[in-house]
């Protein structure tokens, strides 16, 4: 449930559900919300799921289950994975070490199962796992002067590299501050506090110091499309990572995970069998619709809109490897959008240049845990 129902209402949000999180859809006119942030700075409520860990072997045990390596610092995090032995994607995660205890933050839903699986294999292990969702709030502020916002309402110097964190007040209320890893492709900070400060904590993000525009899931779908970031709804869920270019989330060289020999076997093959690159297309697509090269599939949509940035229909699409090849010839490729054939042109990725970069994209910097 989001910890600001009242408040999203009386700003007229239409709300909307994800893994069992209310959320807000968005607040009407999501392409002005859109526009707002890419030019300014927005505030969004996050539907995630928060798991605590705490023990002495905290950090050895959350490191044995995940793609990448656990940070040992203070105010470091990382973004990782958890595989099934067939090295698909079961979830992907957040890991901030935050001294006594690890935070772990999740997509909506997954937060429950996680933490029941954790507990359930401690075995002699000095771990616990506590589903902490409903003691934190968690806002994302992005835009090209979300530095600029952040630095106007915040106590402490806000972090410059990905998935860095301080800690500091906004108003009377004690946060944590993350620089995110550029999803949206512009500046980007996670804001997590106590529950209680949720309405405190959103009303400085909104209207105190440099003012922020409220946007809801929807314009989070557009912004991230355009940056080519990979959401674990619409393109992660029970996918190979390596056909997505998500190096960032594996540490190949580690300990043994689940699905690791898997997933190094296809990066060691060097060319994985999918890519995820952008389309150019005619009209709209739905999720799933098929792409074609001739008479030939060659992949699907996982997500499309009205680019309220480029003004005309977007998509991203997990294509076979060999379509790399004919990225930026207009229409050299056809999506089925109601039944009939539209021309499509596929583009690299991200379809719009901001003023961050998504570390999602392949190419992107990998983070190491110190």
């Amino acid at each position: 449930m989001s910890r600001l129902t009242q408040v999203h209402e009386d700003h007229g949000a239409t709300v909307t559900e994800r893994g069992g999180h209310e959320v807000v859809a968005h607040y009407g006119r999501p392409e002005r919300a859109h526009q707002a942030v890419r030019n300014g700075v927005g505030v969004i409520e996050h539907g995630a799921d928060v798991l605590v860990v705490t023990g002495e072997d905290r950090v050895a045990y959350v490191d044995n289950a995940i793609s990448n390596n656990v940070p040992t610092t203070d105010g470091r995090g990382v973004y990782a994975l958890l595989l099934t032995p067939q090295g698909r994607i079961r979830t992907d995660m957040y890991v901030y070490n935050a001294g006594e205890r690890l935070l772990v933050v999740l997509p909506p839903g997954k937060g429950d199962p996680v933490g029941t699986e954790w507990s359930e294999k401690t075995f002699i292990q000095d771990v616990d796992i506590e589903v902490a969702t409903d003691r934190f709030a968690v806002f994302g502020v992005h835009g090209p002067n979300a530095t600029e916002k952040l630095a106007s309402v915040l106590t402490e110097t806000t972090p410059e590299q990905h998935l860095r964190f301080v800690r500091g007040s906004l108003g009377d209320a004690g946060v944590t501050v993350v620089r995110t890893d550029g999803l949206t492709g512009e500046e980007g900070y996670e804001v997590i506090c106590g529950a209680a400060d949720a309405r405190e904590v959103f009303d400085t993000l909104e209207t105190r110091g440099l003012n922020a525009a409220p946007f809801g899931y929807h314009t989070w779908e557009t912004l991230t499309l355009e940056a080519g970031t990979p959401l674990f709804q619409s393109e992660l869920d029970g996918a190979v990572p390596n056909n997505l270019g998500l190096h960032v989330a594996i540490d190949y060289e580690k300990g043994c995970f689940v699905g690791q020999e898997v997933v190094s076997r296809v990066a060691n093959r060097g060319r994985p069998t999918k890519q995820l690159l952008g389309l150019r297309t005619e009209a709209v697509a739905e999720s799933d619709a098929a792409v074609f090269d001739g008479d030939e599939s060659v992949g699907s949509v996982t997500r499309a809109c009205e680019s309220p940035t480029l003004g005309e229909p977007v998509a991203l699409a997990l294509l076979d490897r060999g379509v790399d090849e004919q990225v930026g010839e207009a229409g050299a490729l056809t999506v089925r959008v109601d039944g009939e054939e539209r021309t499509a042109t596929a583009v690299g990725l991200p379809l719009v240049e901001g003023s961050d970069r998504s570390e999602r994209l392949p190419g992107g910097e990998t983070p190491t845990g110190d």
